[in-house]
């Protein structure tokens, strides 16, 4: 919790919300659909949820007095803000969300729902959501194998290198030999 000199003026509401902010959280930029992405986060991920919802209390470059400004959400424990920017910055591949699963099924319908709502597929785990935040669905069985070094992880991460989503199955078979 951060100290806030004159927090116990602010209305209930408000106070809650601010002396719950984490002193590290994770800012996402998106050009306007800040709210729509944490609503789909939350509902897709265990331990998420969307926190609060801030508005413009004036005009500014990509948005006017009222719009959805930012957006205080958790993604599976992790707090984040969603800031609506607008267009000037574009999320990338340098930056994305490591989500660790346990089996298929969970690898699946991560994938399915983050590619199955407007998002795109990539090499070797990764993914996008449709806002363009990049995502990697990993199953533990390649994490483990890639950390156990020498032959294993070689014919690992040889598999690897030929999926767009991972396949857990072809991962453990190649952890064997």
């Amino acid at each position: 919790m951060i100290p806030i000199a004159g927090i116990e003026a602010l209305p209930g509401r408000i106070r809650k919300i601010v002396m719950t902010i984490a002193k590290t959280t994770i800012c996402l930029w998106y050009d306007k659909d800040a709210e729509a992405a944490a609503r789909f986060y939350a509902s897709l991920f265990p331990d998420s949820s969307v926190d609060a919802v801030f508005h413009a209390p004036a005009d500014y470059p990509s948005g006017k007095r009222g719009d959805v400004l930012t957006v205080q959400f958790t993604v599976m424990g992790i707090p984040c803000i969603g800031l609506n920017g607008g267009p000037a910055f574009q999320p990338n591949e340098a930056f994305s969300i490591q989500v660790a699963t346990d089996d298929q099924a969970e690898t699946d319908r991560y994938w399915d729902a983050i590619v199955g709502n407007g998002g795109t597929e990539s090499a070797c785990g990764w993914c996008k959501d449709r806002w363009g935040i990049s995502w990697q669905i990993t199953p533990r069985t390649l994490t483990e194998a890639l950390a156990a070094g020498g032959d294993e992880a070689k014919r690992a991460f040889a598999a690897m290198m030929d999926m767009g989503r991972i396949d857990v199955a072809a991962i453990d078979a190649a952890r064997k030999g």
